[in-house]
């Protein structure tokens, strides 16, 4: 087997590897070298990258030693010696989850992809671990540090062992009795993992220089030269707010408030022992929405009220300003209660789509359904920026091409379109955009495992339409272009739809008769070439 290191310690671990002959052993008195295949074929990194992104394999590996090798080298020692602890036939995937559970970061990653189809299922099955974990911290200091932020509460009994944990906090079971003749109340406590702050701020700060690392890479490897370091910092903003438990307390009022009216939808109701470093609030009775042991067209229900409650409403909310969407939607977030309604936990993480991206993501589906190229390379400027108008055309009427092809313009062949540019480094797009994307990722694949995945775009089409429903009675008051409606919609734009219709009808006509001339071109070079 090939032996290799994850860190150069500046002393040993208690760990004997010299009587473990595991692929992880190396003496602790020499430095330790890191070998990238040694690296790729023990943490199976391949399985990570669909045969489609092959050739982002060596970036994938580079990137990870970049990472472990910044490490403090005490955390690296630890790193090494619980692979050591693992029994030597562990499978790539058990030694690849091991080390992400000891970087919250890294933690964090694996709960995102944990239910990505394109993986091997060896490989999701344990990344679905990640997603609620048996508690390891110490319950003394989990305890300690509930007594130290409210001492002794009247009527509260904190269990001595922990629920659960997850990338930066354990969750403990208490019981709460309002007065000594009120039914007792099932809550838990959320509380920061000891040494997690201090953790994720050094990770974190590994993260700000590995987007610049990732885009000399590229150049080397000759792939296409991404924004990482943009991609990266979004992300890294967005991971500093795990551990800020006062924010995750506010995020959780406003959405109580906002789906206070949809009765399928439960959100966690906070108790008054909240702090800045803790969380309490009720306990869900249900279990994750994927392990729901229901009928098929129950799970039917389930998935449909996913995409209502954390795409097609936010999206379709009449704010003027932002629209704050869930930006963590995995399974471990997404519970079933006992009464069939969706239990949306965990609000540390959100991410708001502003007026003018909705405004953008609307118009960009109603010029492909005129097959106006020009109206869509507008509003694709307006969801990113661009110094390159005529690559962003082009990506334009390919993706119209498909619709005369009999793709439907929704949500689903946007984000493909917008990931097409994004990949080719053609367009960069705004932090909140680059979240909700990856939220939206996140959230198929949940939905994939709930049940036969129902249309995304079906869904957002339903709601939409209530949505103008309701605001038919108001249309007739307000400015003709006016988009201070939930839809996004003003009456100019559904005028302009309407009586260009017989202009939509030629575009398509003469699309196709283009197509037919590209493909006879296309023909005629291939026989000239044999």
């Amino acid at each position: 087997m090939a032996r290799i290191a994850l860190s150069r310690p500046n002393r040993p671990v208690a760990a004997d590897t010299d009587s473990n002959d595991s692929i992880f052993s190396t003496p602790f008195s020499t430095p330790w070298i890191l070998d990238e295949q040694a690296l790729a074929e023990t943490l199976g990194l391949a399985q990570l990258m669909p045969e489609a992104h092959a050739a982002y394999r060596p970036l994938l590996v580079d990137g990870l030693r970049f990472f472990l090798e910044r490490l403090p080298p005490l955390r690296q020692a630890r790193i090494l010696a619980e692979q050591l602890r693992l029994p030597e036939d562990s499978s790539p995937a058990r030694r690849l989850v091991t080390l992400l559970r000891q970087c919250p970061t890294l933690h964090k990653m694996g709960q995102v992809v944990a239910r990505d189809q394109r993986l091997a299922p060896e490989l999701r099955l344990h990344l679905q671990e990640l997603e609620s974990l048996a508690p390891t911290a110490p319950m003394e200091e989990i305890g300690a540090a509930i007594q130290r932020e409210w001492g002794t509460i009247p009527g509260l009994e904190v269990a001595p062992t922990a629920l659960a944990e997850g990338s930066v906090a354990v969750i403990v079971p208490a019981i709460w009795r309002e007065s000594t003749t009120s039914t007792p109340r099932q809550g838990v406590f959320k509380v920061l993992r000891p040494g997690v702050e201090e953790q994720l701020h050094e990770e974190l700060a590994i993260w700000s220089e590995l987007g610049a690392f990732l885009e000399v890479r590229c150049v080397e490897l000759g792939l296409p030269l991404l924004d990482y370091r943009h991609t990266l910092d979004s992300v890294r903003h967005l991971l500093i707010h795990e551990i800020q438990l006062d924010r995750e307390q506010v995020h959780l009022a406003q959405a109580a408030a906002f789906y206070a009216h949809s009765p399928a939808i439960h959100i966690p109701q906070l108790w008054p022992f909240c702090t800045a470093q803790m969380t309490a609030m009720e306990q869900i009775d249900g279990c994750k929405i994927t392990d729901s042991d229901v009928s098929p067209s129950e799970r039917q229900r389930l998935a449909r009220t996913l995409i209502e409650a954390l795409i097609a409403q936010p999206f379709w909310n009449d704010a003027t300003t932002s629209a704050v969407f869930h930006a963590d939607p995995h399974a471990g977030n997404l519970f079933v209660t006992r009464d069939g309604r969706l239990a949306i936990l965990d609000w540390a993480l959100i991410t708001p789509l502003h007026k003018a991206q909705r405004i953008a993501v609307v118009q960009a589906v109603i010029s492909a359904l005129s097959l106006d190229e020009s109206g869509l390379t507008r509003a694709i400027a307006g969801l990113g920026s661009s110094s390159d108008e005529t690559a962003v055309r082009t990506a334009a009427a390919a993706a119209l091409h498909q619709v005369r092809q009999g793709t439907f313009p929704g949500l689903d062949w946007l984000m493909a379109l917008l990931d097409r540019l994004g990949t080719a480094g053609v367009l960069r797009f705004p932090e909140e955009l680059t979240l909700f994307r990856k939220a939206m990722l996140t959230l198929s694949g949940v939905l994939d495992e709930v049940s036969e995945r129902p249309s995304i775009d079906a869904v957002l089409l339903a709601t939409g339409l209530t949505q103008f429903g309701r605001e038919w009675p108001t249309r007739g008051f307000a400015p003709f272009d006016s988009r201070a409606f939930g839809t996004h919609l003003s009456n100019a734009d559904g005028l302009s739809l309407w009586t260009g219709l017989p202009l939509t009808a030629t575009r398509y006509w003469l699309g196709l008769w283009q197509d037919a001339l590209d493909i006879g071109n296309a023909m005629r070079a291939r026989l000239s070439k044999g």
